[in-house]
């Protein structure tokens, strides 16, 4: 069955009366290309993958060519029909239909994946929801080697980007901090029904084992670099003085201590020296 085919996909949605529905974020890829790289680069035939918004069943088909079992989770529950004769013929697939953000991905991971040698999540997502999915996926310390996403272009150079530099932003510094990012590949609009208004692209985050960082408190640090990107255009102490009530003498005392000028901007730190500051606060 090839899905990636417009024809094919359009006849198989109209069967079931299913309607695109853009305020869930739902463009369904019909690239013959782009699902088989994703596959490639996230998974082998010895990982478990976990599948976020398998929307018709695109990816999964190929994830499912690849891995030696798929979980795909979708919220919406209008599509089991279609998902049900998309993937009739993979036995190596199954189908949880919930919300990702609500459900306990840990012991879908522990009950699914048990005889899998590593797993992997591999998701098409939504741009309305790409960061908080991606934060909850690292913040929850799934046991993942790799989560290969494809998301909007502009958060995927967001996401992927150095700390220390103009594009990098609070989820730059979270995602460095649990993860070594890295775009693969672009993704033009043309490849979705219906197209999107933006160009994609498709990333990988290799979860560390350790933390590149060593924090005195691990909540209070991103906290404070929360409050550094609050207001970018002021300088750190100005912005993280107003956000989070820390005196400017102690903040300045800070940045002293850790080598740096009274009037730094968070974008210009590195993920080490934003790790000094807030130790030194």
């Amino acid at each position: 069955m090839e899905l990636a085919n417009i024809n094919t996909l359009r006849k198989i949605l109209n069967s079931e009366g299913f309607d695109l529905k853009k305020s869930m974020g739902q463009n369904f890829l019909i690239d013959p290309s782009v699902c088989p790289a994703m596959a490639e680069c996230a998974c082998d035939q010895e990982t478990g993958v976990l599948e976020i918004g398998p929307g018709a069943g695109v990816l999964t088909r190929s994830l499912s060519d690849r891995a030696k079992k798929v979980v795909a989770v979708e919220l919406d529950t209008k599509l089991k029909p279609v998902l049900n004769k998309t993937l009739a013929d993979k036995d190596n697939v199954s189908i949880i239909f919930g919300d990702a953000m609500k459900l306990d991905l840990s012991k879908i991971i522990h009950e699914n994946f048990s005889d899998c040698k590593r797993v992997a999540v591999c998701a098409n997502l939504p741009y309305y929801i790409t960061s908080p999915i991606i934060m909850h996926l690292l913040e929850s310390r799934l046991p993942l080697d790799n989560i290969t996403v494809m998301v909007q272009k502009e958060a995927a150079e967001r996401l992927c980007a150095t700390v220390g530099t103009r594009q990098a932003g609070a989820v730059t510094v979270a995602v460095s901090y649990f993860s070594e990012g890295e775009i693969l590949f672009e993704v033009g609009r043309d490849s979705f029904l219906p197209p999107p208004n933006v160009d994609s692209a498709v990333i990988t985050l290799k979860i560390r084992k350790e933390p590149p960082i060593d924090l005195k408190d691990e909540k209070k640090f991103f906290a404070f670099v929360k409050a550094c990107f609050a207001q970018r255009r002021k300088t750190l102490v100005n912005t993280v003085s107003s956000t989070m009530g820390i005196s400017k003498e102690v903040l300045k005392t800070a940045l002293l201590s850790a080598g740096l000028k009274e009037t730094a901007r968070a974008e210009e730190l590195t993920l080490e020296q934003l790790a000094e500051i807030s130790n030194n606060i």
